[in-house]
């Protein structure tokens, strides 16, 4: 797009008047790539190449809006012509995202242009560690990478430490599904993190700081590395930065994509070349962390807060948000939803004005049913609990958890046994199998609840796996375990009677068991046009032209292709769960007619 761009300003004579930046994640997901032109900050969505000329013609040169490439409300039909008049971004309060769209993640001026390196000045120049301390725990900034423990606690517990050396870590392993929140920032803006880092490093006492960063996230490790190098060159990192007398180094480590390695002792015994597995915290890891050391370990989005937090102070952070859960927060919404992408809010705004205000409710007039937050870890909260705050205590409260960001929403046609059974499958595989109650316990109840949804469930399997979920909370190693039951309870709570019916019933509420589902064709709307029986794999609908089709029970295989692909207009597949089919109508009075004769 940048490209395009820059041809076609050559092309038009305008290459030496008119600056491009290709920039970082604007958040819009649904309605990219995004293109803002300044300085009336006019926004383009949905771009394409194509576009580039008449964009370049009527609007850079001609002043004209393109009205098409502008965002439409779905609702009323208006446009918005920028990009704080769209209801997606209006709603929002962009702290550490609003950057992202104005600057060249790969370069160190366009960081500084904005105020970047300004707070570490501040600290190393106008701050004492303790002050800076002091200010962070002011802030009751809480760690976004899901424990929401205060970092001020953690940092103060690393500087009160005696040792010879120590270090501070990113967590920027961001394993969980659908989740990009650390992503974005790390392409985006890398200097946020790199600085905030370094401010760090000064406040516990460390000289050497690493970013563990998944190796799935390439252009994330490329620049953050180049983000390193820039900032050596301007004396913002290395030996004696700007002169201070302190001297820090950063390290990028690339983990091999283990979602254990997420919590903080299997990252520490990763980042030292061994496998990453947890071990018993018998010594917290910021007194006793990385080779023995005390050790500070935050995830992306805490680290990028810092330099706000220095430069602005303490007062202002804490005047947004809740008293417990202070400042913005980053999640990445996704699911059945009609606007994806990543959102900062406020803590303690409501679910409901996330997923139907900024979100837009959900698509395809289908009904809310629940929106699972934590990550695979997390629980899924109802649709009458939509007026829920989002904070690290309510979150807790409910069954669930803050996570690092992750927001996956679900319709009517969600199962909650089998979202309950693709967790608990994800967090089996992703076991490091140290302990047992997390290795063997997980493994089993996903063969329970495999067995659920397949129709096979029988009395008692509820209890089990109750027994089971207590088991490895109780008695899992690492935190992993401990919450990898979440699922489960979460939907057990507030979804109970869907487990009852597919137990006692063999009956899926939502008609999405697979094992659970029966087609039938219902003779009185079926026109004979044969779609469906084109289209079947497993060629087990009979039938002609003009001729009601019949499924064949015993050829089925419940694809449910069938129910995809009959018109909308004659809707004549049905979806059947815990009842009967229909016995098919005799092949002689399959004949359709219709009002003009057959």
């Amino acid at each position: 797009m940048i490209e395009a761009f820059k041809a076609e300003l050559v092309a038009q004579g305008l290459d030496t008047d008119i600056d491009t930046r290709g920039t970082g994640c604007p958040g819009f997901c649904e309605r990219g790539p995004v293109v803002v032109l300044h300085p009336e900050g006019t926004c383009y969505l949905q771009v394409t190449p194509e576009d580039v000329p008449e964009i370049v013609e009527k609007t850079l040169k001609g002043g004209e809006i393109v009205t098409r490439l502008l965002y439409e409300d779905p609702g009323t039909g208006e446009r918005a012509t920028c990009e704080c008049d769209i209801p997606f971004y209006a709603q929002q309060q962009r702290t550490l995202l609003k950057s992202n769209i104005k600057v060249d993640s790969r370069s160190i001026d366009d960081y500084l242009a904005i105020g970047g390196y300004t707070a570490l000045a501040k600290a190393l120049f106008d701050m004492s560690p303790e002050t800076v301390l002091e200010e962070v725990k002011k802030s009751n900034l809480r760690g976004r990478g899901g424990a929401g423990f205060p970092a001020g606690r953690k940092w103060e517990g690393s500087r009160n430490a005696p040792a010879d050396a120590k270090y501070v870590i990113v967590n920027a392993d961001e394993g969980d599904p659908g989740a990009f929140m650390d992503r974005a920032l790390l392409e985006g803006n890398p200097h946020s993190i790199l600085e905030g880092l370094i401010i760090g490093g000064y406040t516990i006492g460390a000289r050497e700081g690493y970013i563990y960063v998944r190796q799935e996230y390439p252009l994330a490790v490329e620049n953050i590395r180049f983000a390193i190098l820039q900032a050596e060159e301007l004396g913002l990192l290395g030996e004696n930065i700007l002169g201070s007398g302190f001297s820090f180094k950063v390290i990028v480590h690339k983990g091999a994509g283990a979602f254990v390695c997420g919590e903080s002792t299997a990252l520490m015994t990763s980042l030292e070349g061994r496998v990453g597995e947890p071990r018993p915290k018998y010594v917290r890891s910021n007194v006793k962390g990385l080779w023995g050391k005390p050790s500070v370990l935050n995830n992306v989005e805490t680290w990028a807060n810092i330099p706000l937090i220095v430069n602005r102070g303490a007062d202002w952070f804490t005047k947004i948000g809740t008293k417990t859960s202070t400042g913005t927060k980053i999640f990445s919404l996704v699911g059945k939803i009609t606007n994806t992408g990543l959102v900062e809010v406020p803590m303690g705004i409501t679910l409901d004005e996330i997923i139907n205000g900024i979100g837009g409710g959900i698509p395809n007039g289908k009904k809310f049913k629940a929106v699972q937050t934590g990550g695979p870890s997390g629980g899924c909260i109802p649709a009458d609990m939509l007026h829920l705050q989002v904070g690290f205590d309510e979150l807790t409260a409910a069954g669930s958890m803050m996570g690092s960001g992750g927001m996956i929403v679900m319709d009517e046609d969600n199962c909650m046994v089998d979202v309950a059974r693709y967790f608990i499958n994800f967090l089996t595989e992703e076991s490091c199998g140290k302990c047992v109650p997390c290795r063997e316990g997980l493994r089993q109840m996903h063969r329970i609840l495999t067995r659920i949804c397949e129709g096979n469930g029988k009395e008692g399997d509820i209890e089990t796996l109750e027994e089971l979920s207590g088991c490895a909370i109780d008695a899992s190693l690492c935190a992993l375990g401990k919450s990898a039951p979440n699922p489960f309870l979460s939907t057990l709570r507030y979804f109970r009677s869907e487990y009852e019916a597919h137990v006692n019933e063999k009956r899926c509420p939502a008609l999405s068991c697979r094992g659970m589902v029966s087609y039938w064709i219902d003779p009185e709307k079926c026109r004979g046009c044969r779609i469906c029986m084109n289209k079947c794999p497993e060629q087990g609908i009979e039938g002609g032209k003009k001729e009601i089709h019949v499924i064949d029970q015993e050829k089925c295989d419940r694809c449910g292709v069938c129910f995809e692909v009959c018109p909308e207009r004659y809707d004549a597949v049905v979806k059947i769960s815990g009842a009967p089919v229909p016995p098919p109508i005799p092949k002689e009075e399959r004949i359709i007619v219709t009002a003009g004769g057959q």
